[in-house]
Order: structure tokens, then C-alpha cells, then sequence
């Protein structure tokens, strides 16, 4: 890696160069971290410690939170330590290995939702048979298929952008190390680069799309025959949490990366890097906790117990 370029490190051009924004930023910034590690620690351990949430539905939100503090953690720790210092440098290394991890955590998502979505599709269309197909080796195999997913992705394109000759200038035009604005500093060229992007990436939105598509279809089929507007309520409350994190997740990564290049804004792809990467990962705990009966009621519970056991 380090005979291929004359470039040894990277200059991250931030939100912006004014010290006292930069401040405001930090404390911002900082806040919505805190909030995404306690939201998502906390979703954990109310799963872990509710029987009524031992369910398959819920040991995939349980990844998806443990994926949510990885994720954040890949690219905010850095953001906050360059808004702190005001030195926004950062290492040719340091640059890649945020790179293959935010790839990493960012695809793995995909497809831990793309799960999610089956696993709804199952409940609610075989219902008799959902705990034989949702079987503990079925669920390891599927999360273990996500994370296989995403490690593959970010390798290939850790691997392909690494492999090219930067003789500056080196500066990106993110607050984090990205596959498109890292390319733009390329001096070699980038057309197989853009062809694995094009392959991978649109093999892994056009799977997840269609899994996610096709099993609430199939779920809006079953619940419209269903008789009772109970039960439609019951098996739609289930799924509402779970659509409007993908409605973020996927609609914050289409304005990011589905516009041609002659459009991007700088500035309107840094506020949408700022939600998709910092912000989402908070809102998802948020979303499960208030629009979800179950979670609601389970951490009622705990409450109840914890006051009971204080007043004895």
C-alpha cells in the first residue's frame, strides 16, 4: 500500500473552519454519540433481560443495535476528536481502516434489515411455522450471511481504492474517509474501481430491495384478507418500526450515493453523511421504543421491578 503512493495522509475538510461552530458541533455531536451508544446499549439489555422479548423478531434487533454502536463508532469518534483538535488529518491507514469498517457495519445493515423484513414476512404469513423456520442455527446462519455480505463488500473496495497511486492533492471532501470523494484524488485510473462499485453495490441494494419488497407485499396480501381489523392492527403495529428505519436508512444512502456526479452538492452530501452515519444510529433505538407495544410494555416492566425492588 505504501510503495503504490506519494501521498501519507489525508486532509478531512469537516462541516466547517469556524472555531466557534466547530465547538457547537462537538457538543452537538457528542450528545447524539452518547445517546446512540446509551439508546442502543440499553435496547440490548432490555432484550436480554425481558422473557417476552426472547423472540426471533427481537434477537435481530438486538443485532441490529449492536450494529447501529458499531457502525456510529467506525466514523464519529474521529469526527468529534477533528471538531476538539480543529486538526482534521488523518493517517493514509487510519484513512482505509475507516473505510473497511464503516463498509463493513454500513453493508451488514443492509442486509441485517433485508432479515428483519423476511422474519416479518414469516410471522405474519406462516405464523404456524414460524419458530421452526425461524430456528436458532436459521437465525445464527442468517446474521452470520450478513456479516459475511459486508465483510466481503468493504474488502473489495478497501482492497481496489488502496491498490491506487495518490500523488495529491489529498484532500477529501467528507468529515470521514468515503469510496467516492477518496477516488476523485486518484491519480491512476478508477474505471475498474467504478465497476466494482457499480457491481457490488448494486448487487447488494437490488438483494436487500427486492427481499424487503417482496416480503411486505406478500405481507400486505395476507393482512388485507384477514377479517379482523384487531389482528391487521396487531401485525401491521409490528412492522411500522421497522419500515420507517428502512424509509431513513435507505432514503439518506439513495440521496448520498444515487446521484450523478454533475448534481452532488458538497455541502447537501455532507448534511446527508451527517445523518445517514451519526444520526440514524440514534434514531432506530427512539423509533422501536415508541412505536413498538412490546418494547414499550417490557421496559414498563423493568421499571416496575426496579421501583419495587428500591421501595423494598
Amino acid at each position: 500500500m505504501g510503495n503504490s503512493t506519494q501521498v501519507t495522509e489525508f486532509v478531512l475538510t469537516g462541516l466547517t473552519d469556524d472555531p466557534q461552530l466547530q465547538l457547537i458541533l462537538f457538543v452537538t455531536f457528542f450528545a447524539v454519540y452518547a445517546i446512540t451508544l446509551v439508546g442502543n446499549v440499553g435496547m440490548i439489555a432490555l432484550i436480554r433481560t425481558s422473557p417476552q422479548l426472547h423472540t426471533p423478531m427481537y434477537f435481530f434487533l438486538t443485532n441490529l443495535s449492536f450494529l447501529d454502536i458499531c457502525y456510529s463508532s467506525s466514523v464519529t469518534p474521529k469526527f468529534l476528536s477533528n471538531l476538539l483538535k480543529g486538526n482534521k488529518v488523518i493517517s493514509f491507514a487510519g484513512c482505509f481502516t475507516q473505510l473497511y469498517f464503516y463498509g463493513l457495519f454500513a453493508t451488514t445493515e443492509c442486509y441485517i434489515l433485508a432479515v428483519m423484513a423476511y422474519d416479518r414476512y414469516v410471522a405474519i404469513c406462516n405464523p404456524l411455522l414460524y419458530l421452526v423456520t425461524m430456528s436458532p442455527k436459521k437465525r445464527v446462519q442468517l446474521i452470520a450471511f450478513s456479516y459475511i455480505a459486508g465483510i466481503i463488500n468493504a474488502l473489495v473496495h478497501t482492497t481496489a481504492a488502496s491498490q491506487l497511486s495518490y500523488c495529491g492533492p489529498n484532500v477529501i471532501k467528507n468529515f470521514y474517509c468515503e469510496v467516492p470523494p477518496l477516488l476523485e484524488l486518484a491519480c491512476s485510473n478508477i474505471i475498474f474501481n467504478d465497476l466494482l462499485r457499480f457491481i457490488f453495490v448494486g448487487f447488494n441494494v437490488i438483494t436487500t430491495s427486492l427481499t424487503i419488497l417482496t416480503s411486505y407485499i406478500y405481507i400486505l396480501v395476507t393482512v388485507s384478507k384477514d377479517r379482523s381489523a384487531k389482528s391487521r392492527r396487531k401485525a401491521l403495529s409490528t412492522c411500522t418500526s421497522h419500515l420507517t428505519v428502512i424509509g431513513i436508512f435507505y432514503g439518506c444512502g439513495s440521496f448520498i450515493y444515487a446521484q450523478p456526479s454533475s448534481r452532488r452538492s458538497q455541502h447537501l452530501d455532507q448534511m446527508a453523511s451527517v445523518f445517514y452515519v451519526v444520526v440514524t444510529p440514534m434514531l432506530n433505538p427512539l423509533i422501536y421504543s415508541m412505536r413498538n407495544q412490546e418494547v414499550r410494555g417490557a421496559f414498563r416492566n423493568v421499571l416496575a421491578r426496579t421501583f419495587h425492588v428500591q421501595h423494598i
